[in-house]
């Protein structure tokens, strides 16, 4: 069975809203790496690595909550939405 990834454009945030969720994705991404090469030997700096890990996740899926609730955007059991960091537009993506 081959899966198909669809996108459908389903709304726009302001650039200032973009800010901040590329800031919180940048972040992420960043912690993700750091994570790939910091051990738990490390123990103080393991435990803030982790702690600002689920913050950052936390402030992260929040910015998406508010901005579905705020914009009303479509949304799918099996799908997410993804931001165009260029053109501030949000897409449903979803596997059929």
């Amino acid at each position: 069975m081959v899966t198909m990834t669809t996108r459908k454009l389903v709304g726009q945030v302001t650039p200032e809203e973009k800010q901040e969720i590329l800031s919180l994705f940048e972040r992420r991404n960043g912690l993700n790496e750091l994570a790939k090469i910091l051990t738990a030997d490390n123990g103080e700096l393991y435990e803030k690595l982790v702690k600002d890990m689920g913050e950052t996740g936390t402030k992260f899926q929040s910015w998406w909550d508010r901005m579905s609730q705020k914009y009303q955007w479509e949304s799918a059991a099996e799908g997410n939405w993804e931001i165009n960091f260029e053109t501030c537009e949000i897409f449903l993506v979803t596997n059929t």
